[in-house]
């Protein structure tokens, strides 16, 4: 009589899990130090630890830690110091006036809306403060406006003038608001302003170039109630002209 041996199955290894792969090694170990700097563990001040120990903590190439550093300095957030080592940058505050946050017609006018209120009273101060220095700066920015070739040497030379009138304050607060914002401070750097009133492109900059005289002159004179004034009809203009446009385009 044959017997059958019952032979139990030897258990089955445990299956080994392999340890999750980031598709991008320097981008991992970006990813890494990003979420330690972000939640306070890295503090500003605080030196990374050494090429051959990130080597070691990631179980990477020390070409790829390299790469790695490479984009957290891009990123702003540390900072690589020759023969010393990589240390943790204090937070840079987020510029609110970045090209990525202004992106539509109304968001331009309301940077119009606050450079009414606040270039109306720098003109103001312009006129009562300025040098003799600073008019001829600003004479020579509007000449450059009207001579410009391009519609990006006119529009660094009208921010150049608006930043003029701003120094001529005294109040470095004004200069600091307005280089903050840019060229955002200048619409038709961000816009087609003639193309979108359906203005004759030439006659649109002769009437922003008598506006800008205008405001020049009284500067010059030194009426500070003409100069705001002034300014702000410049403004108003603009901000008009551009909410028009988008009248026009939400009724197309």
């Amino acid at each position: 009589m044959n017997q059958t041996v019952s032979v139990s199955a030897a258990p089955a290894a445990p299956a080994l899990v392999p340890k999750k792969k980031h598709r991008n090694l320097a981008q991992g170990v970006v990813e890494s130090f990003t979420s330690s700097i972000q939640a306070g563990t890295l503090k500003p001040g605080e030196k990374l630890p050494t090429e051959s120990v990130i080597m070691e903590m990631h179980g990477v190439s020390r070409t790829v830690v390299r790469e790695a550093i490479s984009h957290l300095q891009a990123a702003g957030l540390v900072q690589t110091r020759h023969g010393i080592g990589t240390f943790v940058l204090e937070p840079q505050p987020a510029n609110l006036f970045s090209s990525d946050t202004i992106r539509t017609i109304g968001d331009v006018l309301a940077i119009l809306e606050l450079r009414i209120s606040l270039e109306t009273e720098a003109a103001w101060l312009a006129a009562t403060r300025r040098t003799e220095e600073q008019v001829q700066q600003m004479e020579a920015a509007l000449k450059r406006i009207v001579t410009s070739q391009n519609r990006a040497g006119a529009v660094e030379s009208d921010k150049a003038f608006h930043l003029l009138i701003a120094q001529a304050t005294g109040n470095r607060y004004f200069v600091d608001i307005l280089s903050d914002l840019g060229n955002t401070i200048i619409p038709r750097a961000r816009l087609d302003s003639a193309q979108l009133t359906h203005d004759d492109p030439v006659a649109y900059q002769e009437r922003v170039n008598r506006e800008h005289d205008d405001i020049y002159n009284a500067i010059l004179r030194k009426d500070a109630e003409a100069a705001r004034a002034a300014m702000r009809t410049h403004l108003s203009n603009s901000r008009e002209r551009l909410r028009r446009a988008q009248q026009e385009a939400g009724n197309a």
